[in-house]
């Protein structure tokens, strides 16, 4: 079944074109690894995928539900039942400076799907365990390293009980050695067969966990395929000369 279906998509800012005529799915329990230079157009998919921008062509469905249809948005409960199935991790951990961990946590469970403050607090704990942060509870981010914020910010998402989980560039926010434990959380939500698309300049990342590889260029996909077949042996120029850029740093 595919969870993400993306047919002809296209979104321009003014006269600038950077998303152009995009097609693509995921699949239930898929992870897609989408790579590409910087100003490619990775991030601004993510984006109009997720309803954070709008496209001004083509479609978008999301478990089968139209969020889009040849540009045209469907109505507002249907947006939002079909934003209900996706969750989005920055790559700046956008976490509420001034809530605790717990509260960062709750919020969006008691305000969006109504839960009890207690049901939404047990998530939280059960989500906080799994990321190896039980201790933190009542810290507040300024008192976390960037990688604990981003793993706060990927169980706030997961929180939410998302069919699909989407990572912009989880890791380029923090120092080397922070990226390690970041990529290990995500390696074992892979395990569990989540589905997530993950923008990532971590090649070998994407390599060994992603099923399969979109690689992106000047708003166009030049390449997809399984990850392993397309990152050891690509066939497009293109994406040789940017992974044989990969390869030499």
């Amino acid at each position: 079944m595919d969870i993400v279906k993306v047919e002809r998509l296209s979104k321009s800012y003014g006269s600038v074109e950077v998303i152009k005529d995009i097609s693509f799915a995921v699949r239930e329990g898929e992870v897609l690894a989408v790579i590409g230079p910087s100003g490619s157009g990775k991030s601004t998919l993510l984006r109009s995928i997720t309803h954070l921008e709008e496209v001004q062509g083509g479609s978008i469905s999301v478990c089968g539900i139209p969020m889009v249809s040849s540009g045209v948005y469907a109505d507002k409960d249907t947006l939002r039942a079909a934003c209900l199935k996706l969750g989005l991790v920055f790559q700046n951990f956008n976490l509420f400076p001034h809530f605790s961990v717990m509260r960062n946590i709750t919020e969006a469970q008691i305000r969006v799907l109504g839960r009890t403050g207690d049901e939404a607090r047990a998530r939280a704990k059960e989500l906080l365990a799994k990321m190896g942060l039980s201790d933190k509870e009542a810290a507040y981010p300024c008192e976390l390293s960037g990688g604990q914020q981003q793993r706060v910010s990927i169980a706030r998402a997961l929180a939410l009980d998302p069919e699909v989980l989407f990572f912009d560039e989880p890791t380029s926010a923090l120092d080397p050695e922070l990226t390690g434990e970041i990529l290990k959380v995500i390696r074992s939500l892979a395990a569990e067969k989540m589905t997530m698309v993950i923008v990532t300049h971590e090649m070998a990342f994407a390599r060994d966990v992603a099923d399969r590889v979109v690689f992106m260029d000047a708003g166009i996909v030049v390449e997809e395929g399984d990850a392993k077949e397309l990152i050891d042996a690509p066939k497009n120029e293109r994406t040789k000369a940017f992974l044989r850029r990969f390869a030499e740093n």
